[in-house]
């Protein structure tokens, strides 16, 4: 499941050409589509199974409804998520690695690729994130101090709170 999960993400957020799909402007795709389209290139999944990632995944990274399915955030692809502003609570997290430390220290929190840098409510969420690439280092993101600043947070379906940039003033490790 974690193989689909991992393709799911890349299709569904960066490049949904790899299998011949097109994301709609909200970043959906009809699920028959993308099942065909899966098979299509041998990764043949089954609806049964499509639903099992979706409802199994640890970080609930898509939205099932209906007919149709797409990645709740997280896309290098131009969609519009219709995210709304929302006031963040006053701590936020961000799990990393130690050698991003230093330039995240110089630059702050970059969005890179995707559409917004992605923060996470709770110390263990953010370990589990930094995790995935070593020995996790937490920053702790001022939110209240960023927000009474000026700066926009949404928060995405799956409690992802997503924001432009942080400023390296507001980081703390």
């Amino acid at each position: 499941m974690a193989e689909i999960s991992r393709f799911l993400s890349l299709v569904l957020r960066h490049k949904p050409e790899v299998i011949g799909i097109a994301l709609d402007a909200q970043g959906w795709v009809d699920v028959d589509v993308l099942l065909a389209a899966l098979r299509a290139h041998g990764r043949s999944v089954t609806r049964e199974e499509l639903e099992r990632v979706v409802a199994t995944s640890d970080k609930k990274r898509f939205a099932l409804e209906g007919d149709r399915i797409r990645a709740h955030q997280g896309h290098s692809v131009d969609v519009d998520l219709d995210l709304r502003p929302e006031a963040p609570p006053p701590r936020l997290y961000h799990g990393t690695v130690a050698r991003f430390v230093e330039s995240i220290r110089r630059e702050g929190l970059v969005r890179g690729q995707r559409h917004h840098v992605h923060l996470s409510a709770d110390v263990a969420t953010a370990k589990s994130v930094g995790g995935r690439r070593g020995a996790p280092v937490v920053l702790e993101v001022d939110a209240a101090a960023m927000a009474r600043d000026g700066h926009v947070f949404y928060r995405s379906a799956n409690g992802v709170w997503l924001t432009d940039h942080v400023p390296p003033a507001y980081l703390s490790q």
